[in-house]
């Protein structure tokens, strides 16, 4: 108990809705969101319980802070945890959304389509290495191609990586990019099981492209929806090689996560007790999310 004690409380922390303004403002939009999807009849009971308890925890644990004279007895843990939530909060919905849309667009069959299916895919089979190769390519400031193209339009290039304000959005791009073969192919697989009934009778009321997408696609893909989006929590949440090879955790712990710094307390410094720990703390959060997994796809089976 006194790795615990050690690594997550303190002296005269006290809680404060103003703490993390955005993380905590994104809790409040959480529970509005569960409440009116759940009085529309848009979200199951079961998933509107979901999404207000996660994010009841998002307003709720962002909020603690150390007092005027209070100090987090592991000064590096809470920033790191927060890291961590702002990498899932971006890198979740841009997974989900790019890897819908992409989906919706081509879920055609045509020989072009299975191509450009096969084109995005490859992303998810290559290795981290690879895939943080290429990023730091991409973001090189001097010959990097976005560094081109900004140059191109008049611009200044940017030092993503290097550059407080842009490390983690790098990362979380790198990470969208790696990250779309699989959720795109579930929900290809979603898309394919809409019966094609549904569409024709729509398009005689007049409800064809935009219109049809949002009042029968998204309601037919509410639970693959939910699974992919659960997935992914549990799949971020677990981030390691983007931030290691890409940034080493920098600058200044910007963007070291909970993964990389356990494996440095546990290997680097050989704080083994502090590391365990902070694996139980991760471990619970994981699990709590493949418990909403299980019984999401449970009530799908019933």
């Amino acid at each position: 108990m006194r790795n615990y004690e050690r690594v997550m409380w303190g002296k005269d922390i006290t809680w404060s809705v103003f703490n993390a303004p955005i993380l905590q403002t994104l809790g409040f939009m959480g529970v509005a969101l569960s409440i009116f999807l759940s009085r529309m009849g848009r979200l199951s009971r079961f998933n509107a319980i979901a999404l207000g308890v996660v994010s009841v925890l998002l307003v709720f644990l962002p909020g603690f802070h150390p007092g005027e004279e209070g100090r987090w007895y592991d000064r590096r843990f809470w920033p790191t945890v927060g890291n961590t939530l702002v990498f899932v909060g971006f890198a979740v919905p841009g997974v989900t959304i790019s890897a819908l849309l992409l989906a919706a667009a081509l879920n055609r069959e045509t020989r072009a389509m299975s191509i450009l299916r096969t084109l995005f895919f490859l992303s998810q089979v290559l290795s981290v290495t690879v895939v943080t190769l290429i990023w730091q390519i991409m973001f090189s400031p001097r010959q990097g191609l976005i560094a081109n193209i900004t140059e191109t339009f008049g611009g200044t290039p940017i030092n993503w990586l290097t550059d407080q304000q842009f490390a983690m959005a790098a990362i979380v791009i790198a990470t969208v990019w790696w990250s779309l073969g699989i959720a795109m192919v579930l929900f290809l697989a979603g898309l394919q099981d809409i019966p094609k009934d549904i569409y024709e009778a729509a398009a005689l009321d007049n409800a064809k492209g935009a219109r049809a997408f949002w009042f029968i696609t998204l309601p037919n893909l509410t639970r693959t929806i939910s699974v992919v989006v659960i997935l992914q929590i549990i799949l971020h949440f677990q981030v390691f090689g983007q931030p290691h090879l890409m940034t080493q955790g920098g600058p200044n712990d910007t963007t070291q996560v909970l993964v990389r710094y356990i494996y440095q307390t546990g290997f680097r410094d050989s704080e083994l007790g502090r590391a365990s720990a902070m694996a139980v703390f991760l471990f619970i959060i994981m699990g709590s999310f493949s418990i909403i997994q299980f019984v999401i796809g449970r009530e799908k089976d019933q």
